[in-house]
């Protein structure tokens, strides 16, 4: 399952605690993916239980819905501590997690910084579908959203009005490649209503 992941390219796959299911962006270093978490359950959950399961999945709603907290209806398995959503492969292990701070535009914060090591495959299937570019716009959309409610709540106005712009832009774009997902309308109007608040 390992060989699937090229050393050094990022990939979005979904990261399973034990109560909890979020996207991260993983990177292969040798025999471990590693991979970076910026506060939340998950994070909280791998501080006091180190074992997660990582699933990959080509379905972008699902990965956005996860990142906004949006409601999604899943299947859960498990064994040995571990907990994966069946019916998606992947991969189990204990998660190596320490605690950095990190700086970017956003500003300082504290962040977890984790490696895992596969222990034992999940087996499932992906529907033979490939990734849209509108799908690909969606998960941007995402990305920026997220950033962009930190910005928000940091009155960082500047940043805030360029993450939303771009938000605007993809969404275009989103259209534009053939999406039709009330997912991205729904991204918009929460962009446009969190500027509407910055000071």
């Amino acid at each position: 399952m390992l060989e699937l992941f090229r050393e050094g390219q990022v990939y979005e796959v979904l990261l399973v605690t034990r109560s909890n299911v979020t996207p991260v962006g993983v990177v292969r270093r040798g025999n471990r993916l590693f991979f970076r978490l910026f506060g939340g359950k998950s994070a909280e959950e791998l501080k006091e239980h180190p074992y997660a399961s990582i699933q990959i999945t080509n379905d972008a709603e699902l990965l956005v819905k996860l990142g906004l907290n949006l409601p999604v209806s899943l299947e859960f398995e498990g064994v040995d501590g571990f907990r994966w959503i069946k019916g998606l492969p992947g991969f189990y292990g204990r998660v190596d997690a320490r605690e950095e701070p990190y700086e970017d535009e956003l500003g300082e914060t504290m962040i977890l910084v984790c490696s895992v090591t596969p222990e034992g495959e999940i087996s499932g299937s992906l529907p033979n579908r490939p990734l849209s570019r509108a799908d690909c716009m969606l998960i941007e959309m995402a990305v920026d959203l997220t950033r962009l409610i930190v910005a928000a709540d940091a009155g960082r106005r500047e940043l805030a009005l360029k993450l939303g712009d771009r938000i605007e832009e993809n969404y275009g774009l989103y259209l534009r490649f053939g999406g039709g997902s009330e997912i991205a309308e729904r991204i918009v109007a929460w962009a446009r209503e969190l500027l509407e608040r910055v000071p």
